[in-house]
């Protein structure tokens, strides 16, 4: 899955599989995280976000089936 890196002090890049619903999240710390059946509304709503780690933990983490691929 391709990358885009974003500029936060927490989330390294994001990727996303619009087919699939699949969100991969990097993290400066190393970890790569990915979420499914994320809708596409909420990947662009991360992209636009002031603040990508308060969206991640916000809007993200804890609300979608998830897998620690890296980290």
């Amino acid at each position: 899955m391709l990358h885009q890196p974003v500029q936060s002090t927490n989330v390294l890049s994001v990727g996303y599989d619009d087919c699939s619903s699949t969100l991969q999240i990097a993290f400066h710390s190393g970890s790569l995280y990915e979420y499914t059946r994320v809708p596409a509304q909420v990947h662009t709503a991360l992209m636009a976000a002031a603040s990508k780690g308060g969206f991640v933990a916000r809007y993200i983490k804890g609300r979608y089936p998830t897998r620690k691929l890296a980290g």
